[in-house]
């Protein structure tokens, strides 16, 4: 098998480091020649450039945008949050297989995006997306009759709203099945990821957004499923670990041989499923409706919300009021027209409005 030429955007994060470590365990299938990182963990960063000895690396996101329009077999996107979005378009601008766990990028950018990959450019590393993309391989695009993306839940399952009114940023950190950045652990813990998971969905897959559920999988063994016209329905399972997604990103549409443990058939298991409770946990209704909405809509609701989970972080607005910031936000957004054409500079604009907004409707509750 031909080794394959990597560049790991995001490389001192959660998905990049494991990347690397994939990368690390099968050096005769991948080799890093750029690497880049936003700059919060320099120290490991030296480490990264100093053992794998790219062609290419720095620091920031002009670093990761000139490494993803480098020559290289794929680029792994594993920046978290917007400003993923230009490194996205650099890398389908080159032609490169983009391995792709930056969903941020693709939610914000929507039809920009679709329409700068060309078929099959775009191999998505979420695990639910990743278990989707395996599950479809079972059927044609007549066949599906709807996706189904399982939750955690999060920290906070079966909790009403009225008990989540004093969680602390420590408490929405502790997920109980994942081990992930602050950002996307809180995404979690109020379900907003779930949300964007479900744009994202729409946007990877084309399927429409009333074809698309979510249901609660505490374990999280099960990382998504499709079921079919026929009735049957294909699921993927393995212990909760991106080990799998980024190395199927890495070498899709092969396999790498023991990228992780798989599940233990021999043991006792026990599969649950809930539905999802949209009163104590609105985000995702309210993703749809984005969603639906279309063209700035997802962007401006990706925008208020890491400006609220900022906030959150930082004591400055409660749980419980992160998702109806969000809501506030998009209620005070127009969006263009149906059919009007939609440039980077709409997008980028709609993302700077919504975290003027969001930031000054945090203060004004203060």
């Amino acid at each position: 098998m031909t080794r394959r030429d990597i560049a790991v955007l995001g490389s001192t994060g959660s998905i990049g480091t494991q990347a690397l470590d994939l990368v690390r365990a099968n050096p005769d299938r991948f080799r890093v020649v750029a690497l880049t990182a936003g700059g919060s963990n320099p120290e490991l960063f030296e480490r990264q450039v100093a053992e794998f000895d790219p062609a290419f690396h720095g620091l920031g996101e002009e670093a990761s945008v000139e490494a993803a329009g480098r020559p290289c077999d794929v680029v792994l996107n594993g920046i978290t949050g917007a400003v993923g979005l230009r490194p996205t378009l650099a890398a389908l601008d080159a032609g490169t297989t983009l391995a792709l766990a930056n969903k941020e990028s693709l939610i914000m950018g929507g039809p920009l995006v679709l329409d700068r990959a060309k078929p099959g450019q775009i191999v998505p590393v979420d695990s639910e997306h990743s278990a989707l993309a395996q599950c479809l391989r079972g059927g044609t695009a007549e066949e599906v009759r709807r996706l189904v993306l399982t939750a955690s839940g999060g920290p906070f399952r079966g909790q009403t709203r009225e008990q989540l009114a004093d969680v602390t940023p420590e408490q929405a950190m502790a997920h109980p099945t994942w081990d992930m950045g602050p950002v996307i652990t809180i995404n979690s813990a109020t379900l907003v990821n779930k949300g964007l998971e479900v744009i994202e969905a729409h946007l990877l897959f084309g399927i429409p957004f009333d074809r698309i559920e979510v249901v609660v999988h505490p374990t999280s063994v099960v990382h998504s499923m499709v079921e079919f016209v026929d009735g049957s329905t294909l699921v993927q399972a393995s212990p909760p670990t991106m080990l799998i997604p980024i190395a199927l990103g890495l070498s899709w549409p092969d396999r790498v041989p023991d990228a992780a443990p798989p599940v233990d058939w021999t043991r006792p298991e026990t599969w649950e499923f809930f539905p999802l409770d949209d009163e104590a946990f609105p985000a995702v209704a309210l993703a749809r409706a984005a969603g639906e909405a279309g063209g700035t809509a997802p962007a401006v609701y990706n925008a208020a919300n890491e400006v609220a989970v900022d906030a959150f972080r930082g004591g400055r607005l409660a749980f419980n009021d992160i998702v109806p910031t969000v809501q506030a936000v998009l209620s005070s957004h127009d969006v263009p027209s149906e059919g009007q054409s939609m440039t980077v500079e709409d997008v980028l604009a709609a993302d700077s409005w919504a975290r003027t907004v969001a930031t000054a409707k945090i203060e004004g509750t203060r």
